[in-house]
């Protein structure tokens, strides 16, 4: 199984980028690069999803780094991947441009990764995505909740979203998932989708509600006398 197969069937930002890099199956010693761009990949998105975007941006550049020492454009195309990943997980769809620049040298399984992380995987290709997201893109919002990892949670929700399939359920798991984690942009995202819901509906109290913990959310002080 190459690098990229093992990073689509994967699931969860530590083992995303372990396999990603193919650097943590038992064997030779890893090389030092490969173990640095895990690192700054894994605090490059985890930075992202709590909403530190300085040092999200100084580690992606770090793995971009050490992973172009590598010369091989499918692990920079799979780093790219998962950076876009975390930003369908919080709603935040827009092309995935360090990916593009690398398609003609990425896989066929990491090329409908990208199409599914737009929202519009072809039924043939769903397939080839990893197996935690196949329901997701096939429509399906009851395999979200069976899905163990946070991250590959997150990001099914948020492609079921993109293609208007997330109902009320599909928004408090990803709620809950991303409040659990302490993941602030996800879960600011989330409620925002929630509470605009809420004022749609005519829910004055719900509203209310939503908003008091998104200014918690936002700003820890808030919930002070």
């Amino acid at each position: 199984m190459n690098a990229l197969h093992a990073f689509l069937k994967g699931s969860g930002t530590t083992l995303a980028v372990c396999v990603l890099l193919a650097g943590c199956a038992s064997g030779p010693p890893v090389p030092q690069w490969q173990l640095e761009a895990k690192s700054s990949m894994e605090r490059s998105v985890t930075a992202y999803l709590e909403g530190n975007a300085r040092v999200e941006q100084a580690e992606l550049t770090r793995a971009r780094g050490q992973l172009s020492r590598s010369g091989r454009a499918d692990l920079l195309a799979n780093a790219e991947l998962l950076h876009c990943a975390s930003r369908v997980a919080s709603l935040v769809f827009e092309p995935c441009a360090g990916f593009e620049v690398l398609r003609e040298d990425a896989t066929e399984p990491a090329r409908a990764y990208a199409t599914y992380l737009r929202g519009n995987v072809s039924p043939q290709a769903i397939a080839l995505l990893p197996e935690a997201q196949r329901g997701a893109a096939a429509g399906d919002v009851s395999a979200l909740p069976r899905i163990a990892d946070p991250l590959s949670r997150l990001v099914a929700a948020g492609v079921l979203f993109q293609t208007g399939k997330a109902d009320p359920g599909v928004i408090r798991e990803a709620i809950d998932t991303a409040s659990a984690q302490g993941w602030r942009r996800p879960l600011l995202a989330w409620l925002g989708v929630q509470l605009k819901r809420a004022e749609q509906g005519g829910n004055t109290q719900e509203a209310e509600r939503l908003r008091r913990r998104i200014a918690i959310t936002q700003d820890p002080a808030a919930s002070r006398p």
